[in-house]
């Protein structure tokens, strides 16, 4: 199993940050900054416990004035993507430090965060003015998305996310994603991939919310560049996943086309630990070749005795009138952080162009 993220936090991180420290903050004190890092707590702390600690730390370390605090950030912000030449995300108590102290001082923190996330993504830091001051926000993101550095521009799509996974919510925006179409749209041929699957991340998030919208913006978008096509699929995911019909016609999944699942053979009791075979006999029935997407759901037993369903791709492909053709897959039941498992009835579904052909239980145990 891999070793929890937080331990990027090691002692030889700090052997390599504090000489940069140094460089930068006048009169900088390393065992103070060590020390405050370092403390009792620490061992219990998890990722992002952490990552504010260091924040606080750094800012004992910092000018009381925030005008002054901030330029010394920018210059190492700066200074330390010259020595990494790439994206580093254990720096990212550096935007971490704009939202804690800069709520208050809008223009300077905005001009800190389109620097420093040329450095480390600051999609969190952002939230918190998205949410005290949305139109001005909005308006600089809006900027942002023409920006001529990528991480600037992706992060006008990253930071106004409905549904970004670990940051504060932006109900407003779950309610009525109207006010981010504008960023969407000046990105949808953006030329770097980074940028782009936020957009597609953002897009599926308001498919999440807001399907009809969702369809609305990838059928507008559908053949304007090669490379929306790939935002638009991505983007319509959920959506594809959940079998919405208009989706899979829009890319190709004919919902109505005939084929047949048969001899769908699975291990009856799975223990946690191990993996659950499975096989089966896919048939394209249809008259001419017909493209598919071809799915296994597992209605996964919860801890309070119900079912979460999780979908997973096996194909997309064109097959053949008549084809007939035998696909074998494992599912992984070896429990991770994110994902426990539990003893019980469990189900296997296999799925063509959104419709279910065949089921099965087995256990977990």
């Amino acid at each position: 199993m891999s070793e929890p993220l937080k331990h990027m936090y090691s002692v030889q991180f700090f052997e390599q940050l504090c000489p940069v420290l140094n460089e930068v903050i006048p009169n900088f004190n390393e065992r103070r900054f060590v020390y405050d890092v370092f403390d009792t707590t620490w061992p219990d702390l998890e990722l992002k416990q952490r990552t504010r600690q260091i924040t606080l730390a750094l800012g004992r370390c910092l000018p009381s004035d925030y005008k002054e605090a901030i330029e010394l950030i920018i210059r190492l912000s700066n200074l330390l993507r010259e020595k990494e030449k790439q994206q580093s995300y254990p720096y990212v108590f550096l935007p971490d430090f704009i939202e804690l102290f800069g709520l208050d001082h809008f223009s300077l923190s905005m001009d800190a965060i389109e620097e420093c996330t040329k450095f480390v993504s600051a999609e969190f830091a952002i939230r918190p003015f998205i949410i005290r001051y949305p139109q001005k926000t909005l308006q600089r993101m809006l900027k942002w998305s023409t920006h001529p550095n990528p991480s600037v521009r992706r992060l006008s799509s990253e930071g106004c996310r409905p549904r970004l996974p670990w940051a504060m919510g932006l109900p407003a925006f779950k309610k009525d994603p109207s006010l981010i179409l504008p960023i969407l749209e000046n990105l949808k041929c953006d030329p770097s991939e980074y940028v782009r699957r936020s957009v597609a991340n953002n897009l599926n998030d308001i498919a999440k919310d807001h399907p009809e919208l969702a369809l609305k913006i990838a059928k507008q978008w559908k053949g304007v560049n090669p490379v929306t096509e790939w935002i638009i699929k991505h983007g319509c995911r959920t959506l594809l996943k959940r079998g919405h019909e208009s989706v899979l016609n829009l890319h190709g999944f004919n919902p109505k086309a005939k084929s047949s699942v048969k001899d769908l053979t699975l291990s009856k009791k799975v223990i946690i630990g191990d993996s659950l075979a499975f096989d089966f006999t896919f048939l394209n029935q249809e008259a001419k070749a017909t493209l598919f997407r071809l799915e296994y759901v597992i209605d996964y037993l919860t801890s309070s005795g119900k079912t979460s369903r999780k979908i997973f791709k096996i194909t997309e492909n064109t097959f053949e009138a008549g084809t007939c053709i035998r696909f074998a897959r494992k599912q992984s039941f070896k429990d991770f952080t994110t994902r426990k498992h539990f003893a019980g009835r469990h189900y296997l579904r296999i799925l063509s162009n959104g419709k279910e052909l065949a089921a099965s239980e087995f256990f977990v145990c």
